[in-house]
């Protein structure tokens, strides 16, 4: 098991040297502080202001779980292009529909660079999704067809997301603040119909940085009411490896840092199981995918093929106190995403 140093979040990611802060925060960034960042190109020379802001990505996620729907929804400004999804799983009948935006050079997209406090929105009133973060806390609205939305997303008292802030190829850096496994209070209605929330979940992703030109990773993300409590999983590979991982579980709220990450695959097999594992030994779980939402896109500045399954986890997971959780046919999701952009 590994035992992974952390510290209180700096207010600002950005020091006064124009360096980001790196390491494993207990608490959130206040501001990124993106236009102190000194950025530099391939050969040690001060990077253009235009390559500096395209170079920027940030994208937040949400999901949520309640006894008869899986939601999910993202707004993304990779500066070419901003993008947003909001899809609807129907569990007992294994259908997903889902509504997509994409618009150029962001316009009609709004996204803050503060994880503690800012908006995050795309669409238009009648058919748009928002993201308000006060104070740490998400709020979520959905304005669309067959679903409207009014949602506060809140953790358990002292409960910890994971942030952290690593080193991304010769000259970037990647923040990312994940929390699994949150309480979901507000309104919620699907197809005109009002949905109980005391048994629903939810979690969120807020990542922000200089990533690579081409990036890809592959995800694991569980929340879940089970006899034990409720339990949170987070699990990547392939962004965030640079000394520390944003491997973690939440139990009943604690948080309980992760070793790296494993995904064994085939992502030319859509019925495929996963086993994912952690190097620790923590983390030994099949997933086995129901559904899929995908898209593919290869323009001559971009691609993007980008496929997040909903299916069925199974095995063990052990926390840092050695009490290990046995999970059966608990859904969640599973992303496998290239991006060059």
């Amino acid at each position: 098991m590994q035992h992974v140093q952390s510290h209180l979040a700096p207010p600002k990611l950005i020091a006064t040297d124009g360096q980001p802060v790196f390491g494993v925060f207990d608490g959130i960034v206040d501001s990124l502080n993106v236009k102190q960042f000194a950025y530099f190109n391939e050969m040690d020379k001060p990077a253009s202001a235009l390559s500096k802001h395209f170079d920027f990505k940030q994208f937040q996620f949400v999901s949520i779980i309640t006894p008869h729907y899986i939601i999910a929804l993202a707004v993304a400004d990779i500066r070419y292009v901003a993008n947003g999804f909001c899809y609807l799983y129907d569990i007992k009948a294994n259908k997903l529909s889902q509504t997509q935006w994409l618009t150029p050079l962001g316009v009609g997209c709004q996204l803050s660079d503060s994880p503690k406090q800012g908006r995050a929105a795309i669409g238009s009133k009648r058919k748009g999704i928002v993201i308000d973060i006060v104070e740490g806390q998400w709020h979520v609205e959905i304005n669309l067809a067959d679903i409207q939305a009014n949602l506060h997303i809140q953790p358990a008292p002292l409960s910890l997301p994971i942030s952290l802030c690593t080193p991304t190829g010769y000259n970037g850096w990647t923040y990312t603040q994940k929390h699994n496994g949150l309480a979901v209070t507000g309104q919620l209605t699907v197809h005109h119909e009002p949905q109980p929330l005391q048994y629903a979940l939810a979690g969120y992703d807020f990542s922000a940085g200089f990533m690579r030109r081409e990036t890809s990773w592959r995800w694991a993300s569980i929340n879940a009411q089970t006899e034990a409590g409720i339990i949170g999983l987070n699990l990547a590979a392939g962004v965030n490896e640079t000394g520390q991982t944003e491997n973690v579980m939440w139990i009943n709220g604690e948080r309980h840092l992760l070793g790296a990450a494993q995904f064994d695959f085939n992502r030319h097999s859509q019925q495929d199981i996963w086993h994912i594992t952690t190097n620790d030994g923590q983390v030994d779980l099949y997933f086995r995918p129901l559904n899929q939402r995908s898209e593919k896109l290869n323009l001559l500045l971009l691609k993007n093929n980008f496929r997040q399954y909903i299916g069925y986890f199974s095995g063990v997971i052990t926390d840092n106190n050695g009490n290990q959780y046995r999970l059966h046919n608990q859904l969640g999701l599973t992303e496998d995403h290239f991006a060059k952009w």
